[in-house]
């Protein structure tokens, strides 16, 4: 089998890579990028093709890829004291307010 060759992926991990590269796509990556960024993933997730006989219900892959997101967000706030985040904040905000009048002239 030719490398690229992709006929030992099953319909459902070509789906899951044609998605994954649209959403590359949406964000500004190359078409070529992104098909090769989705089928790395596909890869990651599925260790490879799972194209096999039967009546589809193979082992569960357990898609890391797709559990990763919005786990460790937010930690490092967590962690910190009251007074720390409001200090914090206070300080975003006049960045903020200081910004504005130089983005809208």
């Amino acid at each position: 089998m030719p490398r690229g060759d992709k006929s030992k992926y099953s319909d459902k991990q070509e789906r899951k890579a044609d998605h994954i590269a649209e959403g590359y796509e949406k964000r500004g990556v190359s078409e070529k990028e992104a098909e090769r960024r989705a089928w790395a993933t596909v890869n990651k997730d599925d260790a490879g093709g799972k194209k096999e006989g039967g009546s589809g219900r193979g082992k569960h892959t357990g898609n890391p890829a797709a559990h990763k997101g919005g786990r460790t967000g937010g930690k490092a706030s967590g962690e910190r004291s009251a007074a720390d985040r409001s200090a914090s904040a206070k300080k975003a905000a006049a960045t903020r307010k200081r910004n504005d009048s130089h983005a809208h002239h």
